[in-house]
């Protein structure tokens, strides 16, 4: 049964034409959305902010247990 699903795919991956160059745009995309914005836009605010492990520790407790995030 596993063996005719992945020839199953396996045949139609090797039979695309259009949809290979889907694929690749999908990739790119996904490449961008990761890898770029999140090195851009979602900086490590805890690496930033707190020093040591138990400072950060304790500010995600608190954020955690009190349900709100302080405003720098």
């Amino acid at each position: 049964m596993f063996y005719s699903v992945y020839t199953f795919y396996r045949d139609g991956f090797r039979r695309m034409t259009v949809g290979k160059r889907l694929w690749l745009i999908i990739a790119i995309k996904l490449f961008v959305m990761f890898a770029v914005l999140k090195t851009f836009y979602f900086p490590n605010y805890l690496n930033t902010q707190f020093e040591t492990d138990a400072e950060r520790a304790s500010y995600v407790i608190d954020q955690i247990t009190e349900g709100h995030i302080q405003k720098n």
